[in-house]
């Protein structure tokens, strides 16, 4: 699956109207909801601000105003024609007096975002088992040992009452196994599924 790396932004002007378009990596649909919220408050004095999502529990669009069909789903089939997932598209206008008609608002919404896309940095994701080690700070270099000897990648590490790892493996090896014979001094437990840039 593919996805952004990071936030972009770009810009096109078409018959006098300015179109915004953002792009944002977002995992889930409340994710996407909260950027949403956030830039109709940033770009509150705009004409539109039409959206379209796919993310892991989800995905939708909303034309915001302009008529039926002609913004937001245009924008989810530029999504999904480059197959992107886990990204959240924004398109801000500021109508400039001119009338596009529908045809032209379906290209300018489409056209929008592919120019974004266009300046993204699109990268390979997978879905991994997330696993949390957890263990004294005496246990730090059999866990560093085990994790570099078996090709797991840590994606966390937190050093507060106990040593928390969160990993990851790239060829989805048993992780419980390989710590079993630490029993008492390492304890994994199963954390949850993430969507990760390929390993």
């Amino acid at each position: 699956m593919k996805t952004i790396k990071k936030p972009v932004q770009s810009e096109i002007n078409i018959k006098k109207s300015q179109f915004i378009c953002c792009l944002f990596p977002t995992k889930n649909k409340k994710e996407s909801k909260e950027i949403i919220q956030k830039l109709n408050q940033k770009y509150s004095d705009a004409t539109h601000n039409c959206t379209a999502y796919i993310v892991g529990d989800g995905e939708g669009f909303d034309d915001d105003g302009e008529p039926g069909g002609t913004a937001g789903k245009p924008m989810i089939n530029v999504l999904r024609k480059n197959e992107l997932h886990n990204v959240t598209a924004i398109v801000t206008r500021y109508f400039g007096g001119i009338k596009l008609g529908a045809g032209g608002l379906v290209r300018a919404y489409s056209k929008s975002v592919m120019e974004a896309i266009g300046e993204a940095e699109i990268v390979e994701i997978e879905e991994y088992d997330v696993y949390e080690l957890v263990f004294e700070y005496s246990d730090i270099k059999i866990a560093d040992t085990e994790v570099r000897n078996n090709s797991l990648e840590t994606i966390d590490k937190d050093y507060s009452d106990k040593v928390r790892y969160s990993v990851v493996s790239k060829d989805n090896r048993d992780i419980e196994k390989i710590f079993e014979k630490y029993l008492g001094k390492i304890s994994v437990n199963f954390k949850n599924k993430q969507f990760l840039e390929k390993i």
